[in-house]
């Protein structure tokens, strides 16, 4: 089996490859320092020869409304097109948790557009609904920084770790096609503010957390259940004290 990991490189990406390639299949990274460009289209057609299933991986390089919205129809319009000529039987993107609940934001409206062009592609799928990773708290507090202070929303979220959700993918591109959307979180669910404060806390980062009911996520105002899955979800096995004692944060650049 050739499975085509786009985005292979990055911080899911390189976890899936690896425990693919471990379980037997040719799992290969799709990025553009191996001369694919999803956005461009620029060598989709020749990585996509003889591909069994695609992981698509990919995320916009910016996050205002414009570069995510262009980036996730075009790369989807790419992928899709390239997939269709190499008669690949299985797609299989990783989304967000919540996504359709969040079209005020520019970034999930392009994760949307994303979405359907999957669903109306023709193409055998599974679309992946994950909770916020772990390894993105320490960014969404310091994205939430005005005037000294951390103001985020008190809504809940439920968090899984990056090991996790590569485990989860990769399950997912070794079984059969879903054709739907599968979601999967974290054990256990935080006020937002709460779990970024003991984040920082554990970092000895000395910005103090305020709940702010007004502050927003991604230029969305979120309800106390936005961002949680429903009771179907598939959760993860590792607890968020476990991940912030043994998981050591990414140096600082």
């Amino acid at each position: 089996m050739k499975i085509i990991v786009i985005g292979g490189t990055g911080l899911i990406g390189s976890k899936v490859v690896k425990k693919l390639s471990d379980q037997g299949p040719q799992a290969i990274a799709a990025v553009p320092a191996t001369g694919v460009n999803a956005l461009t289209g620029e060598g989709l057609a020749e990585a996509l020869t003889g591909a069994d299933v695609v992981v698509d991986l990919a995320n916009s390089p910016a996050f205002d409304d414009k570069s995510a919205i262009d980036f996730f129809t075009a790369a989807g319009k790419n992928i899709a097109a390239a997939e269709q000529a190499a008669g690949v039987k299985h797609h299989i993107a990783l989304s967000v948790v919540g996504t359709e609940k969040l079209q005020d934001s520019g970034y999930f409206r392009g994760k949307y557009a994303q979405e359907e062009l999957i669903r109306g592609s023709g193409i055998p799928y599974t679309i992946v609904h994950a909770t916020q990773f772990m390894e993105f708290l320490r960014g969404i507090g310091q994205s939430a920084i005005v005037d000294g202070t951390v103001r985020l929303p008190h809504a809940f979220i439920q968090p899984i770790s990056a090991e996790d959700v590569a485990d989860a993918v990769t399950a997912i591109a070794l079984a059969e096609p879903a054709n739907r959307t599968i979601e999967i979180g974290g054990p256990q669910k935080y006020p937002m503010d709460e779990i970024v404060a003991k984040v920082l806390a554990f970092d000895g980062d000395p910005h103090p957390v305020v709940a702010d009911p007004e502050a927003r996520y991604f230029n969305v105002k979120l309800d106390a259940d936005s961002l949680i899955p429903g009771p179907a979800a598939k959760l993860g096995a590792t607890s968020f004290d476990w991940w912030l004692a043994n998981v050591p944060p990414p140096p600082k650049k």
